[in-house]
C-alpha cells in the first residue's frame, strides 16, 4: 500500500509538506544525513548543495532497503541558518523536487545553533514505510 497524505477538511493547504501520512508495511528509520558524500567529503559548502546531498543520501538508504521517495513518510530538518533557508525558498523547492520529485511527506523544520560536523549547514532524518 502506498503512503497517503492526510489533510483535515477546512484546513488551509499545506505547501511543500503533508500534515499527516498513512502507510502500511515495514518501517525504516533513517539517521540524520548531512550534506557530505558517501565518502564523508563535503563537495558543497552552501545550503542548497548540502540539502540536495543530504536528500540524496536519504534516498540512497531508502532505496537500499527496497523503497523509493514515495515511501518516505516523515522528514525532520535541522538547519543552522533560518535566514538563509527562508531567503532561498524557490531554490529549496526546486532542489527538493530534483531529488524527491513531487512527494511531500510530513515535515518538521528545527533551527539549531550548530551541528556536530563543523561544515554541515543542514541535517535531515527520515522515516519511511516500505512495502511488505
Amino acid at each position: 500500500m502506498p503512503t497517503i497524505s492526510v489533510h483535515p477538511e477546512g484546513w488551509k493547504v499545506a505547501k511543500g509538506y503533508a500534515n499527516g501520512m498513512i502507510g502500511e508495511g515495514r518501517m525504516l528509520f533513517v539517521g540524520g544525513q548531512i550534506g557530505w558524500t558517501s565518502q564523508q567529503v563535503f563537495e558543497a559548502h552552501d545550503f542548497i548543495g548540502q540539502m540536495s546531498q543530504a536528500l540524496r543520501n536519504i534516498l540512497d538508504v531508502v532505496e537500499t532497503a527496497g523503497g523509493g521517495a514515495r515511501d518516505i513518510t516523515r522528514l525532520t530538518w535541522y538547519v543552522t541558518d533560518k535566514a538563509d533557508y527562508l531567503a532561498r525558498q524557490g531554490e529549496v523547492g526546486q532542489a527538493y523536487r530534483n531529488v524527491m520529485g513531487y512527494h511531500f511527506p510530513a515535515m518538521t523544520m528545527v533551527v539549531v545553533a550548530d551541528l556536530v560536523e563543523d561544515d554541515a549547514k543542514v541535517e535531515i532524518e527520515a522515516t519511511a514505510m516500505l512495502p511488505l
